[in-house]
Parts: structure tokens; sequence; C-alpha cells
């Protein structure tokens, strides 16, 4: 009788590189033409919004404003709600952005965090002339029922100034026991709270950023 040789049994057999490579390019494009499509819907609700200086729309609109179908628009939200968490999210992604930039400039590490802090502030302050419906309508009632989903749209911002008191920490700038994470949520929320509340109307003396910038800073610098 003839003995076999080899293994006897052999395990599945790896995909030829040419079918990865294909799959892989056919995915990227589909990401792309999806990230393409959700550009679309945001860049028409922004619009809608600014021209009704309102969230009051409703999805139809912002279909026909993208030129894109109903079908194709549940494909990629759930609904109205999403959609402003969409825009809600990258506006917060974009002011991070901006305070990072703002900061990266300033080798101290306290400059930098007072730089952080006073932009921080004056990119929230409540303009009454210029209408932010996302930030005066929706944010206040997203607070209220999500408010989960208000706690990572400003994780960015929780981030920028995290890193930036770590920094400080490393440098031994900071008061002893300071957690960085946990002071940066608390700077934010104070930041935040005191640029949108209605003592900065103009009608009394409003907050200044180095007043705001001198009461967070004795929580944390040495």
């Amino acid at each position: 009788m003839a003995q076999r040789t080899g293994p006897l049994m052999s395990g599945p057999s790896e995909e030829p590189a040419w079918k990865q490579r294909a799959v892989e390019r056919s995915t990227q494009a589909a990401k792309l033409r999806a990230e393409q499509r959700v550009e679309r819907f945001l860049d028409a609700a922004q619009a809608i919004i600014a021209e009704k200086s309102s969230t009051d729309f409703t999805v139809q609109e912002v279909v026909d404003r993208s030129r894109q179908s109903l079908r194709s628009f549940y494909l990629h939200f759930d609904g109205k709600h999403e959609l402003l968490l969409a825009l809600f999210e990258d506006a917060l992604a974009r002011t991070a952005e901006q305070i990072r930039a703002s900061a990266a400039g300033y080798a101290d590490p306290v400059e930098a965090l007072k730089v952080a802090v006073q932009l921080l502030f004056e990119l929230s302050r409540l303009n009454p002339s210029a209408r932010r419906p996302l930030f005066t309508d929706f944010a206040p009632q997203l607070l209220m029922s999500h408010p989960h989903e208000v706690k990572i749209a400003h994780a960015p911002l929780v981030g920028v100034l995290t890193d930036l008191l770590i920094e400080a920490d490393g440098a031994r700038l900071l008061r002893a026991g300071v957690k960085p994470r946990r002071m940066a949520a608390l700077i934010m929320q104070t930041v935040m709270f005191n640029a949108q509340s209605i003592g900065n109307d103009e009608a009394v003396q409003p907050l200044t950023a180095d007043e705001v910038w001198h009461f967070c800073s004795r929580g944390f610098v040495r």
C-alpha cells in the first residue's frame, strides 16, 4: 500500500494578492462615495440653517437641497436629530482644531493654556447679531435629552485642554494633585457656560477673556 506524504489536511488557502487589492480598492471607493454623500447632506443642512436662522427644517428640504435621494439620507442618518448632532460635533471639532493650532505657537505651557482658554471663551460667546441655532436652540435641548451625546461631542475640546495641561504638568507648572483630564473638563464647562451666560449681555458689563483666564488659572497653575 502506498504511503501518504505531506500533511493529512491542508489549511484554508489565502486569497490571492490581486483579489485582496481589488476588494480593498472597492471598499475604499465605496467609503469615499459615502463620505461625499454625507458632506453634501451636511452642507445642505448648514445652508438651510444659515438662511432660516433656525433648526426648524425638514429632512425633505435637506434632501432636495443636496440633490440626493431620501433613501440615501436614511442610509447615513437615522433622522433629523442625528443630522443636527453631526453638525454640532463637526462645529466643536473645528473649534478644537483652531484652538490647538493657536496654542501650538507658544513654548511656555501656561501661556499656551492661556491662549486656549481665552480663545475658547471668545469663540463660545453669543453674538446677538449672529444667530447660531445649533448652540442656542439645539445644544440646550440636547443637553437635557441626550447628555451622553453632548459629552461625546465635546470630547475634542476636552482632549486639547487635557494635552495642554499634561504638558504644563510635565514642566511642573501645575498645582500638586491636579488631574489633567478632570481639570480640562472643568475648565471647558466653566469657560463655555460663562461665555454663553446672560451675564454677557451688553446691558451689563460683560465678562472678559482675561477675567475668565484669571479665575480658571488660579485653580490649577502652581
